[in-house]
């Protein structure tokens, strides 16, 4: 075989990159990135992050919640829901007050605008932030705190809270009916729960 008819060698679409599950924040990389944020005065971006943590949502319904979503006439709403978009199905999440006071601060600052959008598009006028611009946005998150952003990713953030109640409880209807998961075993892939996992918890409960 002439050297010309050898095929070139084609590099792996996933060459040099950290592929697989990407891992929640702990609570130290949370607060650390809140410090960060509040000491460089970046309310949207506040008010953003805390709702990633506190929602759990999927990056394309987080861009999508409007102001109705969290707020009444009567203030930041402490409980809500929305329609996912890739299941249909309505999900609950709540509202700490971290994140119910980040936003009363992006809320008054954002101000009166046509758009019922919670975070606008800051290029595209009446139109909502981008996954895409989401995504960028949490890289420098965790860059602010020293991690490597090819790490973590928009996933992080919707894993996060549901991976500590899951290490506390070991409830995982619980971790299902958070993320909105239609089959338990879609949270048990999506947590990384093991075998070993399951047997520890069952070897601690008596009967």
């Amino acid at each position: 075989m002439k050297r010309s008819e050898i095929a070139p060698i084609r590099r792996a679409w996933n060459h040099g990159r950290l592929v697989g599950p990407k891992p929640p924040l702990k609570p130290r990389h949370i607060w650390a990135i809140r410090t960060r944020l509040h000491l460089d005065g970046k309310i949207r971006d506040l008010a953003l992050f805390n709702c990633a943590i506190d929602t759990k949502l999927r990056g394309s319904d987080l861009v999508k919640l409007t102001i109705a979503d969290v707020s009444t006439h009567g203030g930041v709403r402490e409980r809500s829901a929305i329609v996912q978009l890739k299941t249909g199905r309505p999900v609950p999440f709540e509202i700490t007050e971290p994140t119910r006071e980040a936003l009363r601060a992006w809320l008054a600052a954002r101000g009166e605008r046509p758009d019922a959008w919670l975070f606008p598009s800051r290029s595209r006028p009446g139109d909502h932030i981008g996954t895409r611009n989401y995504a960028l946005l949490v890289d420098g998150w965790v860059a602010l705190i020293g991690l490597d952003p090819a790490a973590y990713g928009t996933h992080s953030l919707r894993r996060t809270k549901v991976a500590l109640v899951y290490r506390r409880t070991g409830n995982l209807r619980a971790c299902q009916l958070l993320l909105g998961h239609t089959k338990l075993e879609s949270t048990v892939r999506y947590l990384g729960i093991e075998a070993d996992d399951a047997l520890s918890m069952s070897e601690q409960t008596e009967i």
